[in-house]
């Protein structure tokens, strides 16, 4: 390779041309004092990098997750200090606990004014260590190119996560000769550990003993981009397979052996035969509490397979009695081969004939209903008429998350985008805005409940300003839904702070000049799903439904899984 010249630049422009490097053209942010030398170079590199302004901070973290979660690249957000950057720490919690590619950038007060208490001072650092996956702060200017390569390689490597960067503001100013590598490793970290054949060889063999064996996939299997690779072994194993709700349009909604979701809201089936399966075979999920219930009576009868890039996921909640670490694209394809194909004619036909009940009980009052109020499901069923299954489906938090993971159909990878394990409220508004621009190619549907939607409803601002052309459906039921429904199955109906007095959602959207309809009758419903998905600018759609509708089947906090209630 050979060598640079060095460019005699500022820190501030050092910053700009790391990120050119690193592929990283599109940014969220909001600028402000501590930032600001970075902003004005930003203005000069306008021609080759993209800065999107969010109107709030946590928007600007939103984003650049929705952006990652559809392109796979890593998004990029950007703050000034003090409130600045406190205001990303949600969205960077969000990113940790749910594996997200992300590198935030916040300017700090002058390394001289550090511990001072000066104006927009924060310790930051302090702040964000528990929830990054690293973080430093830069105080020289010539600390920027390898610190920014570093962030980059360590949010996007092994399990992906958030890094955020806090640099000085006269390390912005500071004049230094600016070369870069891009970084290969870092010592004493090593993102993805080796595969070891013996235990994928122990793992196999488990697997062909099994009479009643199971899948549950996670994330893992998209941020490994082993979608090919599971699907071949699923369909080689001929094992039921079932999902968590990141792992979600890993394979086609209505492939034969995809079973449903497990966990709190998932389906009847997969709950209740997580308690009769001999083998369980988990690939790139971490058994978070909603998925598994009371962990005493959590699978006990089964022999856990456990194939995850993360040693610390192992046997952390749920014993693996054959754990296989190593990035699931080629543990899947070490163990494919491994594995027989079997009929589990009789295992089959018990996850169907518990669709079935589940089904005639639950799904069909959902998503064909004939009472007089609209509901959740239906909407969802709406939407999947006129996408074909082909859309990106970004959720907010509560009934309508439930509802949409429960009915979307989806016929390809990174398709769905929600908060799952922080369960952000005001997630999905500005992570649309992300998710259309990292695929843009894509119908972008936010569906969003009453309450998260006015968490982060100033983002029409930005989608106003940018032009980017996410549809909104807002599942308007006037209520807190999930906290209501809880109320009403825990504590006697005592509907304490969860009912809603909304705005008028459509004058507010026209106020930021995007079309807008609202629609309470069914016959109403078909068509506005219609003109919404045709447009090819924003939209905004409201769906009053049923105040009081709940979601099922569920399971009780803390109850186990085979407690899981149809009604």
């Amino acid at each position: 390779m050979e060598k640079q010249t060095p460019l005699h630049i500022s820190g501030a422009e050092a910053v700009i041309r790391c990120l050119l490097v690193e592929g990283a053209d599109l940014i969220y942010g909001y600028p402000g004092g501590a930032i600001m030398p970075i902003y004005d170079e930003l203005y000069k590199f306008s021609d080759q990098l993209q800065h999107v302004l969010t109107r709030h901070e946590q928007g600007a973290t939103h984003a650049a997750q929705g952006f990652a979660r559809t392109s796979g690249k890593v998004g990029v957000a950007m703050a000034t200090s003090g409130p600045g950057a406190t205001n990303l720490v949600t969205g960077i919690a969000d990113a940790q606990i749910d594996s997200t590619p992300m590198v935030c950038i916040t300017g700090q007060v002058a390394s001289h004014l550090l511990g001072s208490d000066a104006f927009q001072e924060t310790d930051i650092i302090g702040i964000s260590t528990p929830v990054t996956k690293w973080n430093y702060q830069i105080t020289k200017a010539s600390e920027i190119p390898e610190i920014m390569a570093k962030a980059f390689y360590i949010a996007r490597s092994g399990r992906p996560g958030p890094v955020l960067i806090d640099i000085t503001k006269d390390a912005q100013f500071e004049l230094f000769d600016f070369t870069y590598e891009k970084c290969k490793g870092v010592r004493s970290y090593q993102p993805v550990p080796q595969l070891q054949l013996d235990q994928v060889q122990a793992a196999a063999k488990a697997i062909n003993a099994a009479k009643k064996p199971m899948i549950v996939w996670g994330q893992g299997v998209i941020l490994g981009e082993a979608e090919e690779e599971f699907k071949t072994f699923v369909e080689s194993s001929g094992i039921p397979a079932v999902w968590t709700i990141l792992g979600l349009s890993a394979l086609p909604t209505k492939h034969p052996l995809n079973m449903g979701m497990v966990g709190m809201h998932g389906n009847y089936g997969p709950n209740l035969l997580t308690n009769e399966c001999d083998v369980l075979i988990a690939i790139g999920m971490r058994f978070d509490d909603r998925v598994t219930g009371n962990l005493a009576t959590y699978a006990k009868q089964a022999q856990v397979v456990h194939l995850e890039i993360d040693p610390a996921e192992i046997s952390k909640n749920v014993h693996a009695h054959y754990p296989v670490l190593a990035d699931c694209k080629s543990s899947l394809k070490a163990l494919t081969p491994l594995v027989h194909n079997k009929p589990l004619t009789e295992w089959k036909a018990q996850f169907a004939a518990h669709m079935d009940t589940e089904f005639e009980t639950v799904i069909k009052a959902d998503t064909q209903p004939t009472k007089e109020g609209l509901t959740m499901g239906e909407a969802i069923a709406a939407i999947n008429k006129y996408t074909g299954g082909d859309a990106v489906i970004v959720t907010d938090v509560g009934q309508h998350q439930m509802i949409a993971c429960r009915y979307a159909e989806f016929i390809r990878s990174k398709s769905n985008v929600t908060s799952g394990g922080l369960g952000t409220m005001g997630f999905a508004l500005p992570a649309a805005i992300g998710a259309k621009m990292g695929a843009q190619d894509r119908h972008v549907v936010a569906v969003i409940g009453d309450g998260g939607y006015q968490m982060t409803i100033q983002e029409l601002g930005t989608i106003f300003q940018t032009g980017t052309a996410v549809k909104i459906v807002v599942l308007n039921n006037d209520y807190l839904g999930m906290v209501r429904q809880w109320q009403q199955l825990f504590f006697d109906k005592r509907y304490a702070s969860t009912e809603m007095t909304n705005p008028d959602f459509v004058t507010i959207a026209k106020g930021y000049h995007i079309d807008a309809k609202r629609v309470s009758k069914r016959d109403e419903l078909d068509q506005a799903v219609s003109e919404m998905i045709a447009s090819d600018k924003p939209y905004f759609l409201e769906v009053c439904v049923e105040k009081e509708d709940n979601v099922f089947p569920m399971i009780p906090t803390g109850a186990s899984v085979s407690d899981i209630r149809l009604q």
